[in-house]
């Protein structure tokens, strides 16, 4: 008899998410049985979030996915946490493995991937220079749960990040965090101009030596549907050797990616990472490592 694969999604709104989409393509793709069910849990029941994980303990669902607001709510109540997911300090894939509940985080390795292959594919003459002549240099906007996979996932991968926040305050306790519980060295300086591996700067008093960065990330939901028309971005300041990603995939060119556009400069939404971190999750559960390219049909309209 073929194991059936109960899996879902745990956060609150869910009403828009693409993940339903997604698994419901892996699963087919590679011959499974099962459904992907969304479970919405408003932000402060704690009681729903225990005991829809202990439905997971029960062996009555496979797997959940974790999205906000609960990337760091469900830590408590998990046995043990992946090296990843410990240093990044979020949690968005919980499976059962010999009777313990694990959280792992997958956004950090998606964005990276998917970002690595963007970066292949950029018609960019700069960049092959850039990242030999200025240093890999990333300016990360936001310091929530996305920037958090976003930054470790950057500086474990060689660059150097400046992290651009409306809160000073939140993107100090994000820099602090990694250099208190990353697993590898960090420096911390709030002085342009030094050598550096994270690095943090009032987000209203943005850049003042954008040539210096070769990769913009939007770590913020601003621009995200239904607020279409705007951007992260002061329109009046010019990104000139840089490629842009976009966390936000909804919509699907968001006014940021065609502002870079504009420009000359080559831009993505995070819709990859989205697909990417699907598809980990998904082998991280069932030991099918899924077709991408199915995953992206399965969103494409």
């Amino acid at each position: 008899m073929q194991t059936s694969f109960k899996l879902g999604l745990i956060g609150y709104p869910l009403g828009h998410s693409l993940s339903p989409k997604i698994h419901t393509a892996a699963l087919r793709a590679c011959g499974l049985e099962g459904d992907y069910s969304l479970f919405p849990i408003a932000p402060d029941d704690k009681q729903g979030l225990k005991d829809l994980l202990n439905r997971v303990r029960a062996k009555e669902i496979r797997g959940l996915n974790v999205t906000i607001p609960h990337k760091q709510n469900v830590i408590p109540l998990l046995d043990e946490l992946t090296p990843t997911a410990k240093a990044v300090g979020a949690v968005n894939t919980i499976y059962l493995r010999e009777d313990k509940l694990i959280g792992d985080n997958t956004d950090a390795p998606g964005f990276l991937s998917d970002l690595k292959k963007f970066l292949a594919e950029s018609p960019s003459p700069f960049l092959g220079e850039g990242l030999g002549v200025r240093g890999k240099n990333a300016l990360v906007l936001g310091a929530g749960g996305s920037a958090r996979a976003v930054v470790h996932a950057l500086a474990n991968d060689g660059w150097n990040v400046t992290i651009a926040a409306r809160r000073i305050e939140q993107a100090r306790q994000l820099a602090t965090f990694f250099t208190q519980h990353a697993p590898r060295d960090y420096t911390l300086s709030e002085v342009k101009g030094t050598q550096h591996k994270l690095q943090i700067t009032n987000y209203d008093s943005l850049i003042l030596h954008p040539s210096s960065f070769i990769l913009l990330v939007n770590a913020t939901p601003i621009g995200m549907t239904p607020n279409v028309n705007q951007s992260p971005w002061p329109e009046n300041l010019s990104f000139p050797n840089a490629v842009i990603y976009d966390l936000v995939y909804n919509p699907r060119e968001t006014k940021l990616v065609k502002d870079a556009h504009s420009q000359g400069l080559p831009a993505t939404t995070g819709l990859g990472m989205l697909i990417e971190q699907a598809a980990l999750a998904f082998e991280i559960w069932t030991g099918h490592n899924p077709p991408r390219e199915i995953l992206a049909a399965s969103v494409d309209h």
